[in-house]
């Protein structure tokens, strides 16, 4: 009699559920209208795919409501056995390309993407490595099946903001990596009911009534059936899919029988004396970001109003005391639902759901869950993967560090009985085999101050294209540092003629040369009578030489003799950035190009960052040290300044301030604190130089714009960034472009370092801006190559190159 009622009451309350959510057959009919329902590759006269729910999915090639920029008609299809027609055909994109879906309502969407490599004989999807982003929120980062190795077909649900006056657009990039695919099978866009996400949230631990902004997004981690089966979008009229909850169980023995699950999950009837305990369920989630969480609740085990009452936890805090679900629902087997949020801090990775008896007793020994929905929140880098912009906990760092310290020591340790023995072997042959050598005189025209021994250089495989005889010197090749004769560097700047000057600055000039191989360089030659100039001489060099990629511009080679400080670096024809923002008449660039310059920037600073065994910090990044080929390529230049970052053990190196005025990071100005979050202020001040053409500080105009970054993040915050751009860029710019590249503008330039992203998510932004600015520009290029560029660089430097240089006590412990 019990089970007979209880299949009465599943019934009513399948029918509460579904109504809870304000579903009706109206509603349900105004979904299928408004709902985009895409199946990637499959030819656009085909015949739409019809799945057993009811759903229609309509081919993305011809399809009215979206446009593919720039289209591929690359596609494969495999319809094999057991497959989904959904899932037998993919679009495969070859280089980064964008969805533009024009919706026919705007507020909260669900996004459903469907991925499964399918087999074919052209393109390993598989391997795919490839980043998926939505109205400027990233959603995967750098995914792959092979990589994390993932069960497949993969489907992700996510909640993304469509704003506008009366429709909008949800714009969806797709964004291989290293030369890699991207691809997708399917996609639905189905708009949120109204009344689906309730204003008041309830935070845990228990506080202040939070609401989420509308430009959050958010990504389905679980939803759950309670106590029944797993239900598939049939079962469900805005075609979501139900789990059953028997694997969060922590105790599943101690619940009601299988009978009981139809119902929800309830305590009473459980197989024990004591009915006073608690049912828990335990999720795994990624730790670092915060979660909503719905809890679902109808009472369908009261006979009478009031009489279920309990209490509700969630990670071991009070999250609802005496809970009366009738009270809330209004009335006996009516659905309620209850909303929650809290963060995962770094250091965990699950969220604890609990209900138990109340506590106050007077009620029934027994508590009901029937659902839970659990989903993750957008951070601060509006990303929804941990492996993009981690905001990790300083303790956590900390412990990470001290288990990479153990391990980085255990390995030296060993490395160093070896290189011990070796030398030990070394030194033996060398006793015995030597040659009395007469001591040799010391110079006497050498500077006593300017004495120094040889820099010893890093040795390792050089991707350099010349071979160690190319300059014909007689010295050694050192890596990527050739040693050159001071009469090889005379001759190749015709005795440093004044016609070659190329500029001039803080350590010394700057010619063009040609080497003997025909090879096209830039010699800088130092002042032999700085001492600040020696340090940076030994520091490029230092660094150069452990250091290779396509945006750091590359030491060719240098020369130690007669006291002479000589680097030599490959010819960058395009000169410095800033010649080609303000301050000359060379045409001014576009937006797209300007957006590629700042991309190539940020790349060879990310490469710095992260990119070798010992994090580099550039600690000069400015628009003069950003130097361009003839093809526009950025490359960074200029490392005299440069400083390995922290150590394993430490979070900054403790040094004396040195930089440029207008670039400084104001938090390492005041702390002698240095990051390679310093590097990541001063590229958000070459940002908005970019934009603004204009240097970072000009005393000459009103106080409140003689400092770019100040001035410009006040109108970033007004939303009118758009308003103080270079005059040239009016009229092409694409909004959308301007607002993702202002927002990543904003969070470089954040007082506090923590609060900056990483070189790597500033990369991202700009690389997501670029390709919004593609789309907008109909994918129209811009001039192959720089024509009519200058040899000389003007020796006046404005005023936003002045350096400054900070003397500190702490010089004396490392600083430089």
């Amino acid at each position: 009699m019990i089970h007979s009622k209880r299949f009465i009451l599943y019934t009513f309350f399948l029918c509460s559920f579904h109504l809870q959510f304000a579903i009706s057959s109206s509603n349900t009919h105004h979904l299928n209208t408004t709902s985009l329902l895409i199946t990637c590759g499959e030819e656009s006269n085909k015949t739409p795919i019809e799945m057993e729910d009811g759903r229609v999915f309509e081919s993305d090639l011809g399809n009215t409501h979206l446009n593919i920029s720039p289209v591929s008609d690359t596609v494969v299809a495999n319809h094999e056995m057991g497959v989904p027609k959904l899932l037998s055909s993919a679009r495969v994109f070859t280089s980064s390309s964008i969805y533009t879906f024009n919706t026919k309502k705007i507020g909260r969407h669900w996004l459903r993407l469907h991925f499964y490599p399918v087999n074919n004989t052209r393109f390993d999807l598989n391997s795919a490595v490839f980043s998926v982003e939505a109205n400027g929120i990233t959603l995967i980062h750098e995914f792959s099946f092979f990589r994390g190795n993932l069960s497949y077909p993969l489907f992700k649900e996510y909640v993304i903001e469509v704003s506008g006056s009366s429709s909008g657009k949800l714009v969806l990039g797709l964004l291989p990596w290293d030369n890699s695919i991207a691809f997708v099978n399917g996609i639905e866009i189905v708009p949120v009911p109204d009344k689906q996400f309730s204003s008041r949230i309830l935070s845990i631990p228990l506080g202040f009534d939070l609401e989420l902004p509308n430009h959050v997004g958010f990504e389905t981690v679980f939803r759950v059936n309670m106590g029944g089966p797993s239900l598939s979008p049939i079962n469900d009229s805005l075609w979501r899919k139900w789990e059953s909850d028997g694997s969060f169980l922590v105790n599943p023995f101690a619940i009601a029988p299988n009978s009981v699950y139809a119902t929800g999950q309830e305590m009473a009837d459980a197989n024990v004396n004591n009915q006073m305990f608690n049912i828990s369920w335990v999720f795994e989630v990624e730790q670092g970001f915060g979660y909503f969480i719905r809890l679902h609740f109808c009472d369908i085990v009261g006979s009478k109003l009031h009489e279920l009452v309990f209490d509700v936890f969630i990670n071991n805090q009070t999250a609802i005391e005496s809970f009366d679900v009738s009270r809330r629902a209004k009335g006996l087997s009516s659905a309620c639902f209850v909303d929650f949020f809290t963060n995962v801090s770094m250091g965990s990775d699950r969220i604890l759901v609990q209900i138990g008896p109340s506590r106050l007793g007077g009620f029934l020994p027994t508590a009901v869950l029937n659902g839970l929905e659990i989903m993750k929140t957008s951070n601060p880098s509006d990303s929804l993967d941990g492996r993009l912009a981690t905001y990790l906990d300083p303790n956590e760092v900390k412990d990470r560090k001290k288990m990479r310290l153990i391990i980085v020591i255990s390995s030296c340790l060993g490395v160093g009985i070896v290189v011990f023995l070796l030398l030990l072997i070394s030194f033996t042959v060398y006793l015995c085999f030597r040659h009395k050598k007469k001591p040799k005189a010391a110079d006497d025209n050498v500077d006593p101050v300017e004495v120094w021994s040889p820099i010893p250089m890093y040795v390792g495989n050089s991707e350099t294209k010349f071979s160690s005889n190319t300059f014909g010197s007689t010295t050694a090749c050192h890596s990527l540092g050739q040693i050159l004769s001071f009469s090889e560097v005379r001759d190749a700047t015709r005795n440093f003629d004044k016609t070659l000057l190329l500029g001039s600055g803080g350590f010394g000039k700057v010619y063009k040369g040609v080497l003997e191989n025909g090879l096209v360089v830039a010699i800088k030659r130092g002042n032999s009578r700085s001492q600040q100039g020696l340090v940076e001489f030994k520091t490029e060099i230092e660094m150069l030489s452990k250091l290779r990629h396509r945006h750091l511009v590359s030491l060719i080679g240098y020369c130690e003799e007669q006291n002479e400080m000589i680097l030599v670096y490959e010819y960058m024809a395009g000169g410095p950035l800033r010649q080609h923002l303000y301050g000359s008449n060379l045409p001014p660039l576009t937006w797209k190009r300007r957006l590629e310059i700042g991309v190539g920037a940020a790349k060879g600073l990310h490469y710095l960052h992260t990119g070798v065994a010992e994090t580099v910090i550039h600690r000069d990044v400015k628009t003069t040290n950003i130097l361009l080929d003839e093809n526009f390529d950025a490359k960074v230049a200029d490392f005299g300044l440069s400083k390995f970052g922290p150590s394993l053990n430490q979070t900054h190196v403790s040094t004396a301030v040195k930089g440029s005025f207008g670039y400084l990071d104001p938090e390492y100005f005041r702390r002698q604190q240095l990051t390679e979050k310093s590097d990541v202020y001063s590229f958000g001040v070459v940002m908005l130089e970019m934009l603004c053409a204009r240097p970072a500080i000009n005393p000459t105009l009103p106080r409140e714009q003689v400092n770019i970054a100040e001035w410009a993040m006040n109108w970033q915050k007004r939303g009118e960034l758009e308003k103080i751009m270079d005059p040239n860029l009016v009229g092409i710019v694409n909004l959308e472009s301007l607002r993702k590249y202002g927002e990543t503008a904003q969070k470089c330039l954040s007082e506090n370092g923590n609060e900056r992203p990483s070189m790597g998510d500033v990369l991202w932004n700009l690389e997501y801006a670029l390709q919004l600015q593609e789309v907008a520009n109909g994918n129209g290029g811009d001039a192959d190559g720089i024509s009519d560029i200058p040899d000389r660089i003007p020796d006046v430097e404005s005023i936003g190159d002045i350096d400054i240089e900070t003397v500190s006590d702490l010089e004396s412990n490392g600083g430089t």
